[in-house]
């Protein structure tokens, strides 16, 4: 199995890399996510620390059930051959309703195919009123004319 596009990275690809991930994260499908990472793949999720797709799934599995109307935007911040460093933010709401607004950066690191090895996300939660929310597309993919983080000053 392989993940196009493969290391070295360049603007190009590491733009389409993360627009990529961007994408299956935002389909709220474990199975479908897990699909991009080794199958050895070591996670750091805050103060998580997880192995192996299975643990993927069962860690996003929670997150999909407890971070309701999710919608996430992932922006390239660098790369060098086959590692890249993303920024994100992401809007969700809690069972009682409450918005809030996650940013984060990931340290990303690929095999030879395509596939994350690697990767450590460190994230703050902000609560924010629903007048505040950005992110507003229909679940799913984020729309190509919808901005990106730079773009709403994230």
């Amino acid at each position: 199995m392989s993940r196009p596009p493969f290391p070295p990275f360049d603007a190009e690809t590491a733009a389409i890399k993360t627009r990529l991930a961007e994408d299956a994260w935002n389909s709220r499908n474990p199975m479908l996510v897990a699909q991009a990472y080794t199958m050895d793949s070591q996670w750091r999720n805050r103060t998580t620390f997880i192995r192996g797709r299975s643990e993927i799934v069962s860690f996003l599995t929670h997150k999909w059930a407890t971070e309701h109307e999710y919608r996430l935007i992932k922006e390239f911040w660098g790369f060098r051959n086959n590692r890249m460093a993303v920024r994100f933010a992401y809007e969700w709401h809690d069972a009682t309703g409450c918005w809030f607004r996650s940013y984060g950066n990931e340290m990303w690191e690929f095999d030879e195919v395509g596939l994350m090895r690697r990767r450590f996300a460190s994230i703050n939660d902000l609560a924010i009123a629903d007048a505040d929310r950005l992110f507003h597309w229909p679940q799913g993919r984020r729309p190509d004319s919808h901005p990106g983080l730079s773009e709403l000053g994230l």
